[in-house]
């Protein structure tokens, strides 16, 4: 786990939504220190109308480049291991596309561990890194 949904708008290229893919994944490796082979990603793409945004929010620029990042994990990260998650995510994906910081959008939605996944038979798995 985690559990990673992008939702964007569709006009964004293939290489694009790769990039983001593996940027989010990079950082979470680095930041939430989950295996490399722990990669389940959905990229959902939306007409743009259907992607409701304010044009500034919290003192935050918006503009029709904004994508949606949510991810559910397991409880127990840090506020610092969320803060630098959240700064490596748009580091790299404005490192790599032509997306600006301001408008990577990220949610991070916890839940309570082991008995709330399944990643096939099933069956509840019991991945030795869902303690740490």
């Amino acid at each position: 786990m985690p559990f990673v949904r992008i939702s964007l708008p569709k006009f964004f290229s293939l290489e694009t939504k790769d990039f983001i893919s593996l940027s989010v994944h990079q950082a979470l490796m680095q930041e939430f220190n989950i295996p490399e082979n722990d990669y389940f990603h959905i990229i959902e793409e939306l007409e743009t109308r259907q992607v409701k945004f304010p044009k500034t929010y919290l003192g935050v620029a918006h503009t029709s480049d904004i994508v949606y990042i949510q991810i559910i994990a397991g409880q127990g990260r840090t506020p610092q291991q969320k803060k630098g998650l959240y700064k490596e995510i748009a580091e790299r994906i404005a490192n790599s596309t032509t997306i600006t910081k301001n408008n990577i959008i990220i949610v991070v939605v916890e839940n309570e561990g082991k008995q709330n996944w399944s990643f096939g038979n099933g069956e509840i798995q019991e991945p030795k890194h869902f303690n740490q």
